[in-house]
Parts: structure tokens; sequence; C-alpha cells
């Protein structure tokens, strides 16, 4: 009984300092990742080239193509055992002469901000100049018809809602507006449309993105948050007198050829086994796509340098990808899926970050098989938690990555989660901008993900 016993404390030994061995050299690995990021990180550094050398990137546009050039060369410099472009067809708008915007209550003019969304037409050569019907949702157009609506100016006024901690859920159910609006509108004889900008920041910054180009269409802009209240207040006192005008000069030229930008580390155990990190080369024309999307794309550049700096040797193949249109088509995330069909390539995951350069929280997942989300808790929370990068939690992904789901189906689709208070005051807006990314954030952040990437390749997701 005795020597039972004895064996029992020896085998549990045996196992806990398996254990503890394993723990050590993860707990060491990213403790050098981190060291690397931290002391000799290069992602600020790109990032202000990006910015300031190259700046705004919409598809089609000259920009775009001196960041591919550059980014390409950029990783071919950190000596990547493959890189290589992938050539894309993308949309070209062009946003054109500066758009202006006023309100007119008889013969008194208040200029307001106002940006075109991307994709929209433009206004006659004199602009719109018409009455306006403010509406909170897109239902509230079935409500009133197109008696109420035709020959006017629909008004997209519905806020962010404030009590979403997590603000791209604030995003995701005020988005509709932007995005299906328009078109709505449209249908029921709208002459023009103007949304509230897509932040809860009250300031004279409009913010642009993405609106529906397909079917009946009519000229739409975003109008700052503070001119929509401000707007919003005189229609409740001079609905009958009160106009909107606004002029703006976009238009869509024919598809361009464009391309993905990838970089690859070789595994050495599983060449054709993928873990993909990525983020998006394009940006809006308003500013310089610092948050949106250029931290994305610079740190997923550098979670390889990294890996490859402190001299890991990865089992599986490590790629990152600077994807081209996320902004306003997804053309680089849909040709990259369908790339990895026609290569026959296994991905076991794919890691966005598009939410900004800021403060890592953790990761979330999709795709995850029963339980394994658990585990993955109980094993790596433990090691991610000195960087208070450990919120582990289902559902993630990212619009680039998404169609891998149908290119692998075993893939896990995983986002990387940064804090999210500041990102829409920023996005899609003028003050997208280098000054507004925090040094010691961004590279926080490529070492969270060098990290994660790290422990996918030693564990797996199964």
């Amino acid at each position: 009984m005795i020597m039972k016993f004895n064996t029992i404390i020896a085998l549990t030994f045996i196992l806990f300092c398996a254990t503890f061995k394993v723990n050590a050299q993860d707990s060491l690995m990213i403790r050098k990742i981190y060291d690397e990021a931290l002391v000799n990180g290069k992602c600020y550094e790109n990032l202000h080239y990006l910015c300031k050398d190259i700046g705004p990137r919409l598809s089609g546009s000259t920009n775009a193509q001196k960041a591919i050039e550059w980014g390409k060369t950029l990783m071919e410099s950190y000596g990547f055992d493959r890189v290589f472009l992938q050539e894309v067809m993308v949309p070209h708008w062009v946003r054109g002469a500066k758009e202006t915007g006023e309100i007119i209550i008889d013969d008194k003019k208040i200029p307001v901000p106002i940006c075109a969304l991307g994709m929209s037409i433009a206004t006659p050569n004199d602009g719109i100049n018409a009455k306006v019907i403010e509406v909170s949702s897109l239902k509230q157009l079935d409500t009133l018809g197109e008696a109420a609506i035709k020959g006017n100016i629909v008004f997209f006024n519905r806020p962010f809602d404030p009590r979403f901690i997590e603000t791209g859920r604030a995003y995701g159910t005020a988005g509709d507006q932007r995005f299906m609006g328009p078109a709505a509108a449209a249908k029921y004889g709208a002459v023009g449309a103007i949304v509230r900008s897509l932040t809860e920041i009250i300031d004279d910054y409009p913010h642009t993105g993405a609106t529906l180009s397909s079917g009946k269409t009519i000229p739409a802009a975003a109008i700052s948050t503070k001119a929509a209240d401000m707007l919003s207040i005189l229609l409740k006192g001079n609905q009958n007198v009160l106009k909107f005008r606004f002029k703006q000069n976009c238009k869509l030229l024919p598809d361009t050829l464009s391309y993905n930008v990838v970089g690859e580390m070789t595994g050495s155990e599983n060449p054709n086994k993928f873990i993909t990190v990525g983020g998006h080369l394009d940006s809006w024309d308003l500013a310089e796509g610092a948050n949106d999307d250029g931290t994305g794309i610079m740190q997923s550049l550098e979670v390889l340098r990294i890996l490859k700096s402190v001299g890991y040797k990865p089992k599986n193949s490590i790629r990152a990808v600077f994807f081209i249109n996320e902004e306003n088509g997804d053309k680089g995330g849909v040709k990259y899926a369908e790339l990895a069909v026609k290569n026959k390539e296994d991905h076991i995951a794919a890691i966005e970050t598009d939410e900004g350069g800021f403060t890592p929280r953790g990761f979330g997942f999709s795709g995850l098989p029963t339980g394994v989300l658990k585990k993955i808790n109980q094993n790596w929370k433990p090691l991610l938690e000195p960087y208070e990068a450990d919120r582990l939690i289902a559902g993630g992904g990212g619009a680039d990555i998404e169609p891998l789901k149908t290119a692998s189906k075993d893939v896990v689709i995983i986002g990387y989660l940064p804090d999210s208070q500041r990102y829409f005051d920023l996005h899609h807006s003028a003050k997208d901008v280098f000054e507004n990314v925090n040094k010691r954030e961004l590279e926080l952040g490529s070492a969270a993900m060098a990290a994660l990437v790290y422990l996918i390749d030693q564990k797996g997701l199964k």
C-alpha cells in the first residue's frame, strides 16, 4: 500500500515537473517576445513613415500603390522566407473637390461640416437644396412612405447607444443607417441623404464610410455630430421653412489593379498549414489612416519581425498580410480566401487587427470546437495575464479574414481586442492621424499578437 502511494506521488511529481517545464519555456519565450517589442520595436517607426511619407491610401489611388510597393520592400528587408503580392481588382472611387453643406432658414445660411460617403454619387453641379425629413431608423421610412419622402433630403439621426461598454457594438447597431440608409431612402423618392456621423463624441468632424452603391442611388453625405444635433433642434421649430443644401463632386472610376502584400515565415514541420495575422492597407482619404488601419498592418508585420528576431522557428507557416480594399469592397480578403482554396492551403487560424492601436485587452475567437476555449483560458490565460492581454472570449473576427471560413473549414477566426473607448472618436475622420497613436500601446499590441501566434503554433487549437 505504501509502495503504491509512493508511486502515485512520484508520477504526480513527474507530471508536475513536465507541466512546469512547458509553462516555464512558454513563459520565457513570451517574455522574450515582449522584451523585443518594447526595447527594439519597429512598429511605431514604420507607422510614422506610412502616415507621413505616404499618407491616405484609398483603394485604386496612387498612394495605395506607393504603400504596396513600400510594404513589399520593407518585408523583404526583414529577410522573411517569402514575400509576394496577390493581384486584386479593386474599386476606384474619388472624392473630388471639397464638399459643402449648409442649413437654410429663410435668408439665413448656416455652414455645417459634411463629407461624402464612400461610393456615393455626386450632386448636380449647383448642389441639392431641399426640405429635410428626420428619421431615427430605416423602418421609419416605411411608415412615412413616398408621400412624405419624395423630393426631400432624408436625415438619418440615430446616435450611438452609450450603454455599450464595447463601443464596436454601438457602431454595429447604428451603422445600418450609413450603409443601407441612402439606398433605402432612394426607393421612396428622396433626392439626397445626410447621415449622422458614426461616433459618440460631439464635435465638428464628419466621419465618412462606405454606403451601398448598387440599385437606385442618391447623393449621400455624413454630417458631424455637433451639426446633426443643431439641425435636429432647428427642425423642431422650422419644419416647414428649413432647407438643407449640400454639394459634392465624387465619382466612381473603372476598377483598377491592386495587390495584397504577403510576408511569410515557412513552417519547419507543416509548411502548408498557415497562421495568418493581418489588417488592411487601404484607408479613407480624409486623413492618414493611422488607427484604421495603419496600426493593424504595422502590428501584423511586427509579429513576424519579432518572432524572427528572437530566433523562433515556427512549426507551421506564419503570414503577415496587408489586405487591400477593406473599406469599400472587401476585395482583398475575398481574393486571399480564393487563392487559399486554389493553392490548397490549410489555414489553422487567422487573426485580424482592425480596431486601432490602443492598449491590448485580449482576443475574441470564432470557430473553436466545444470546450476548447475553456481549455485555452485555463492554459494560456496565466501566460498572458502578466501583460494584461488575457481577455480570451467567444466571438471575434474581421472583414478581411471572414472569407477564409469558406476556404478552410476548420479555421479559427480571431479578432484582436484593444481598448475600444477612443477608436470611434477618430474612425473614418480627419482626426485619424499618427499623432493620435501611442507608441507603447502600439508595441504592446504587437507583442500580444506575437505571443498568441507563438502559442497557437506550439499548442494548436484543437
